[in-house]
């Protein structure tokens, strides 16, 4: 076992040999593996070029004969991804460590995303303290901001590598102390601020019944790591009230989970409670970043930086036929459950977003949607918010759990 090093020999050598003598020097197995392409090695790898972009299916004096750059960092990403992966299957990874700019923070974390949570992953980047949702999407990578360029050892990157050389150190020596034999089944849940009385309730019924309840918010990357958990393999059970992150997927909204969201559940073929949370709205930063094509929709100002649109009944009926679509295709034991009285705080009698008639559609579609598969579809003459839902939505849940046992 060893903790993998991903840099770009060429350019980074000198830095990448620097924390491995740290590593080494606390006593941390390291390989050094180049993701370097045009430029000549600085230091000798513990894995060499040609061995990574051998793995992306790619010969390195090829590309070293294209010589286009942009070419290489994407070879060197998906070389470095099945470098390791093929090394997690061999369990001989501890964990990844990188360091570099754009084409180094490409690669390394491409690598990262592919493994498991809880395997230490960390990135030193010049990039670090910006947006870098796009580089860490679902996982737990550990982002650590370079402050300078990496570029030479010196006052400032010195202490940043031995910083990063002592956290991956932790990371590693933490990992290895193993997980409690007395941990609970997990339960994921999808949560966000309009159905939190729901999910309160029901997260009770399920720590009373002896789960583990993670609740996700569903801001787009939470719903990404939820399907990241239980593509893992670590969830039981999913109580998948809040679905809100397929309405910004379908009509433009800024908190999309992207096409995949409410599939992973399915493949793995474990019990699902689904509901329609939320799917009364699409998210927008502050009003004034609403998209002028909606700029005359029913908006609602829910803080200073986030403004809701209603979902129109025509999207409604696009966004039931996605849940109803993927739902079908599910492997294991689904159950929709259709809130008539509402489906967030906002979408109740007397409030803006009240809407029977898109409510309707947004049934509708759902139950056509899942009409020749094995899925069950209980509407409930609730709100999404009413206790006796949330009991009953974890209740149903823990029936599925049961008959989902093995014998």
């Amino acid at each position: 076992m060893a903790v993998y090093l991903l840099a770009t020999l060429d350019t980074k050598g000198h830095e990448a040999d620097h924390l491995r003598q740290r590593l080494v020097e606390i006593g941390v197995d390291v390989k050094l593996v180049d993701v370097g392409c045009l430029g000549s090695p600085q230091v000798v790898a513990d894995i060499d070029r040609r061995e990574v972009y051998q793995a992306a299916g790619e010969s390195w004096e090829a590309l070293v004969a294209q010589a286009d750059r942009g070419t290489a960092v994407t070879a060197a990403a998906k070389g470095a991804e099945r470098l390791i992966q093929t090394a997690l299957a061999n369990q001989q990874v501890d964990g990844v460590l990188s360091l570099g700019g754009s084409a180094g923070t490409t690669i390394g974390t491409a690598a990262m995303r592919s493994l498991p949570l809880g395997v230490p992953k960390l990135m030193i980047s010049t990039l670090a303290s910006g947006d870098v949702r796009g580089f860490v999407g679902a996982s737990d990578i550990l982002m650590l901001h370079s402050v300078v360029d990496i570029a030479g050892v010196n006052r400032i990157s010195r202490r940043i590598l031995n910083e990063a050389a002592a956290a991956m150190a932790g990371m590693v020596r933490f990992q290895k102390m193993g997980s409690s034999a007395a941990d609970k089944p997990i339960i994921a849940a999808t949560m966000f601020g309009v159905t939190t009385p729901c999910i309160e309730v029901a997260r009770s019924v399920l720590e009373a019944a002896g789960f583990e309840v993670l609740v996700f918010h569903a801001t787009g990357s939470g719903g990404q790591a939820m399907e990241k958990l239980i593509q893992d393999g670590l969830v039981a059970g999913v109580l998948d009230i809040t679905t809100t992150e397929i309405a910004d997927e379908l009509v433009g909204g800024v908190l999309s989970a992207g096409p995949s969201r409410l599939t992973a559940a399915g493949r793995a073929g474990i019990p699902q409670v689904v509901s329609v949370g939320a799917t009364d709205m699409v998210n927008f930063w502050a009003l004034p970043t609403v998209p002028k094509p909606f700029a005359d929709r029913q908006l609602y100002k829910h803080n200073d930086n986030i403004t809701l649109m209603r979902t129109t009944a025509e999207e409604c009926h696009a966004i039931g036929q996605d849940i109803g679509g993927k739902l079908s295709q599910a492997q294991g034991a689904v159950s929709i459950l259709l809130p008539a009285k509402g489906v967030s705080a906002i979408d109740a009698k007397g409030q803006p977003f009240d809407n029977p008639a898109a409510r309707n559609q947004l049934f509708d579609a759902i139950r056509h949607g899942v009409a020749n598969s094995s899925v069950e579809v209980l509407e409930r003459d609730e709100h999404i918010n009413d206790a006796s839902f949330a009991e009953f939505a974890a209740h149903k849940l823990i029936q599925l759990l049961q008959t989902n046992k093995p014998s």
